[in-house]
């Protein structure tokens, strides 16, 4: 009973510096964020810290798997039904992100300047990589299933995945452009549709689906971050 409660503080403790850690890297910057601002907020030791965590990297690598880890029960459920058709399941895949993002609107717009940052780039680069290495298999266990039911055509399930959540991040990034710069807004929808319809297009022939039948992300979820 002593060794559960002593992993159970354990974990507490470690999550309350990755909370720490990552509020810092959203306002600050992973370059700028130092370890000592971390002992200073906490109120901890060197000595506490590295209890947790070897290094300032090893921190990072937790702070990726921590944002693997809210994602995760979100889009295993759905891969794993067996009664849930092909096309439902991308588009849940593809919706699961953008839903997220809205529902925190502003508090992402708020920290997208820091976030995009040079100061940032190694968080988003390792960020980028553990997306692609845990979301492609799952993606790729969809894909087959749609060559079974005979609505995908592709010879390369696998990487077709690895390349599908590569474009998903392309436009994230394009659309993060579009937040901050100095477009009207009106212009800023245009582009955006323009740029969904460009890589739905992209996607379906990839994927050997049907035009028309991936939907990236729905009218009003555009509505909801470009014009309102």
């Amino acid at each position: 009973m002593a060794r559960t409660v002593h992993k159970e503080k354990h974990a507490v403790k470690r999550k309350e510096i990755l909370d720490v850690a990552q509020r810092f890297v959203y306002t600050k910057g992973y370059e700028q964020m130092s370890i000592q601002d971390i002992l200073g907020e906490l109120q901890i030791s060197k000595g506490a810290f590295y209890h947790y965590f070897n290094s300032k990297g090893d921190l990072l690598e937790a702070l990726i798997e921590q944002m693997r880890q809210e994602v995760e029960p979100i889009i295993l459920p759905v891969v794993n039904d067996p009664d849930l058709p092909t096309f439902d399941k991308l588009h849940h895949f593809f919706d699961t992100a953008a839903r997220w993002k809205t529902a925190r609107k502003e508090y992402i717009l708020s920290l997208l300047r820091v976030w995009y940052a040079d100061d940032n780039a190694i968080v988003r680069q390792k960020a980028s990589a553990n997306v692609i290495k845990w979301a492609a298999p799952l993606l790729a266990q969809v894909i087959r299933q749609g060559m079974r039911e005979g609505v995908l055509t592709t010879l390369f399930p696998d990487q077709v995945g690895e390349i599908l959540l590569a474009l998903l991040q392309s436009l994230g990034d394009a659309f993060m452009e579009l937040f901050v710069s100095s477009e009207p807004q009106s212009d800023k929808a245009q582009r955006a549709a323009s740029l969904v319809a460009g890589y739905n297009d992209a996607m379906e022939r990839m994927l050997g689906a049907p035009p028309g039948s991936l939907n990236l992300i729905d009218g009003q979820t555009l509505q909801e971050w470009f014009v309102s």
